[in-house]
């Protein structure tokens, strides 16, 4: 049985001819209404985490000062 092929590749003197360029992928289609944020979004607020310090810190010391009078 013989291993050669039944149509030989011809020899070519010039190298192949570059693909097509590829383009990138599509991007999504966005959708029209932003993606909700959760109250987590909210909660890092830095002007929220402030008034939030202040207000605890304010509760913290009240309570400290009717334990300790």
């Amino acid at each position: 049985m013989e291993t050669t092929q039944p149509y030989p590749q011809p020899q070519l003197d010039e190298p192949p001819a570059p693909s097509a360029p590829t383009l990138p992928p599509a991007a999504p289609p966005e959708s029209p209404l932003p993606e909700p944020r959760g109250c987590l979004y909210a909660l890092s607020q830095p002007p929220l985490m402030l008034f939030l310090t202040v207000i605890a810190a304010l509760l913290g010391l009240t309570s400290v000062h009717d334990l300790l009078l």
